[in-house]
C-alpha cells in the first residue's frame, strides 16, 4: 500500500523528480506553502515541511499524520506538546548546515582579524595606508557554545590554524575536535580564555538570553563574539552596551531577537559590528542534503525501523 507524502515546502523540480524516481511506489503532493498543501493534511501520513507552518489546530486536523520531516534545523516555531499528543513522530536535518555555517565562521574571524572591511573603504578612497592593525587568527583560542554537528566542524576547521578550542554543553559530554569541554558550571573559563567566542546554540527556554551582562564581563577586552545560532539566546541590549563601551573588541552577527533587524537598530552602524542578514546557513546544496536524510529515513520507515532512523526529535528536548 502507498503512502500519502506531502510537502509544504518549496522544493525545487529536480528534487521533486528525483523523489518520485527513488519512491515510484509512494504518492507525492508538492506544494509551495502550508496554504495551499493544507487541503490533503488530513489524509498524509508523512509531512515535509520547513518547520515554520504547523499551528496546533493544523496537528489535530492532522488525522492520519504518522511522521514529519523538518528540512531545517531549528525546531523553535514547532507545537511539539500538539505533535507529542497525536504521537507524531519528528526528524530534522540537522547536521545539514555544518559546512556553510562554519565556513562562514572561520572566514569572519579572518575578516575582522585581516581588517577586510577596513581594507575595502580604503581601496575605494583610493587610500595607500600599510600601517592597518591585521593580526593572525593561528595559535588563538576558539570558544564554541553548542558542541553539535555545526559545533565540531567549525573546530575542527580551527585546528587547521592551530587554534586551541574550547566547548560548551549541557552536559559536560566530550565533543570532535574540542580541546577542552565545559559545562556551565566551567564556562566561565571558555568566556575568560576565548579570543572569538561563537554561539550555535539552538533557541529553548533553558538558552534564552544565555549570553548576557555576566557572559560579556567575562570576555576578554578584545574578543570577538559571533552568534550564528539563534537571536533569543543573547541579550541583544546588553551586547549593545557592552559593544558601545567596548568592553569586548568586536560582533559578527547573523541572527537577531526579532528579523530582518530593525533600521533604527545602532548595530547597523557600530564600527566593532559586522551585521548579515541570516544567511550563514544558506547554501546550494541545502536541499539535496536535506532530501538525502529524508530518503534513508523513508527507507527506514517503510521497513518498520523507525528506532533507527536518524535525527529524531525529543518532545521535551525540542531540538
Amino acid at each position: 500500500m502507498f503512502l500519502l507524502i506531502l510537502s509544504s515546502a518549496r522544493l525545487r523540480d529536480d528534487i521533486k523528480d528525483g523523489l518520485k524516481n527513488t519512491f515510484p511506489n509512494e504518492e507525492f503532493h508538492f506544494y509551495k506553502n502550508m496554504k495551499e498543501a493544507k487541503a490533503y493534511l488530513n489524509q498524509a501520513e508523512i509531512l515535509l515541511s520547513y518547520g515554520e507552518d504547523l499551528t496546533d489546530e493544523l496537528v489535530a486536523e492532522s488525522k492520519e499524520l504518522q511522521w514529519i520531516m523538518v528540512i531545517s534545523a531549528g525546531l523553535d516555531r514547532m507545537p511539539f506538546k500538539a505533535l507529542e499528543k497525536q504521537d507524531i513522530l519528528i526528524t530534522n536535518a540537522r547536521g545539514i548546515h555544518k559546512t556553510p555555517m562554519a565556513e562562514y565562521t572561520i572566514s569572519m574571524m579572518l575578516q575582522v582579524s585581516r581588517k577586510a572591511s577596513l581594507l575595502l573603504k580604503n581601496q575605494k578612497q583610493h587610500t595607500w595606508n600599510r600601517k592597518v592593525p591585521i593580526t593572525e587568527i593561528s595559535g588563538k583560542t576558539l570558544g564554541i557554545l553548542g558542541t553539535g554537528a555545526i559545533g565540531c566542524e567549525i573546530a575542527r576547521l580551527a585546528k587547521a590554524f592551530n587554534m586551541k578550542t574550547i566547548g560548551f554543553n549541557r552536559s559536560g559530554h566530550s565533543a570532535e575536535n574540542c580541546d577542552v569541554i565545559v559545562d556551565r558550571e566551567g564556562i566561565s573559563t571558555l568566556y575568560g580564555e576565548s579570543d572569538f567566542i561563537v554561539n550555535v546554540l539552538p533557541s529553548t527556554p533553558h538558552t534564552y538570553r544565555f549570553v548576557g551582562k555576566n557572559a560579556f564581563s567575562l570576555m576578554k577586552q578584545n574578543a570577538v563574539f559571533i552568534n550564528i545560532g539563534r537571536g533569543k539566546t543573547v541579550d541583544e541590549e546588553e551586547l549593545i552596551t557592552a559593544l558601545q563601551a567596548e568592553k569586548i573588541g568586536h560582533a559578527v552577527l547573523d541572527v537577531f531577537e526579532k528579523e530582518p533587524l530593525k533600521e533604527e537598530s545602532p548595530l547597523w552602524d557600530m564600527k566593532n559590528v559586522t551585521v548579515t542578514p541570516h544567511l550563514s546557513g544558506i547554501s546550494p546544496q541545502y536541499q539535496e542534503r536535506a532530501i538525502e536524510i529524508f530518503c534513508d529515513n523513508l527507507t527506514l520507515y517503510r521497513n518498520d525501523k523507525r528506532k533507527e532512523m536518524i535525527n529524531i526529535i525529543p518532545y521535551d528536548r525540542g531540538y
